[in-house]
C-alpha cells in the first residue's frame, strides 16, 4: 500500500511541506517501509543508532499492537542512522532496542552514512527499511491478515525550515509525534 505522508498539522508555526510518501508491505517475517521524500535542505548530523536523528533529515513509522500499551518507534535519518524503543509515551517506561535488534533492522539509503551539515537546494532521496515483525509483536505470533495501528511521519527539527508532517493528522497545540490516540489502522496481508 501507498501512503502519503501530507498532514501539516501545525501550518502556522511549520509550513514547510515536502513531497513524501512511503510504501508499506510485509511477509511472515518483516515489514518493509520504502520511503520517498522530495524537498528542500537536507541535514545528516547524527551518524550512530540512538541518537537524535529527529533532527536531520528524518522519517519515522510508530505503531501499536491493537490491546497493547505500549507502542514502537523507529526514527530513521537518511543516512541510515535510526532509533528504536518500544515505549509508553515520549517520555515514560521507554525501552531503547538493544544494540543487537537495531542491527537486525535493514537499512538501505540513497545517501551513504556519512554525516554532512546542512544543505539547501531541491533533494530527492530514499529510505528502505526492514523490520523484523518480531521487534513489534513482541508478545505474540501475528495471525495475519492482521491490523496493526500507527502512523508516519517526516520531520526535520534542525534545519533552517523544520517541518512535522504525518499520514494521520496529530491534534495537538505543539508538534508531537508520541500520540498513539491519533494513530490510524494498517492491515498487514
Amino acid at each position: 500500500m501507498k501512503l502519503y505522508v501530507n498532514q501539516v498539522n501545525w501550518r502556522e508555526a511549520y509550513p514547510e511541506k515536502p513531497e513524501v510518501h512511503v510504501e508499506v508491505s510485509n511477509d511472515r517475517e518483516a515489514l518493509y517501509l520504502h520511503w520517498h521524500v522530495q524537498g528542500g535542505q537536507l541535514r545528516a548530523v547524527t551518524t550512530e543508532d540512538q541518537g537524535p536523528v529527529w533532527e536531520d533529515s528524518c522519517v519515522e513509522f510508530f505503531c501499536q499492537v491493537p490491546g497493547e500499551r505500549h507502542y514502537c518507534n523507529f526514527e530513521c535519518n537518511c543516512i541510515g542512522a535510526m532509533v528504536g524503543s518500544r515505549r509508553l509515551s515520549r517520555t515514560d517506561d521507554i525501552q531503547p532496542f538493544s544494540v543487537e535488534e537495531m542491527a537486525r533492522i535493514r537499512r538501505h539509503c540513497s545517501f551513504p552514512r556519512e554525516a554532512f551539515e546542512e544543505k539547501d537546494g531541491l533533494f530527492e532521496w530514499s529510505v528502505e527499511l526492514e523490520i523484523p515483525l518480531d521487534l513489534i509483536f513482541r508478545n505474540h505470533q501475528p495471525v495475519f491478515p492482521q491490523k496493526l495501528r500507527a502512523n508516519f511521519y517526516k520531520c526535520a527539527d534542525k534545519t533552517k525550515k523544520p517541518h512535522f508532517l504525518s499520514w494521520q493528522p496529530i491534534r495537538t497545540e505543539k508538534p508531537d509525534f508520541h500520540r498513539p490516540e491519533f494513530f490510524g489502522e494498517i492491515e498487514l496481508a
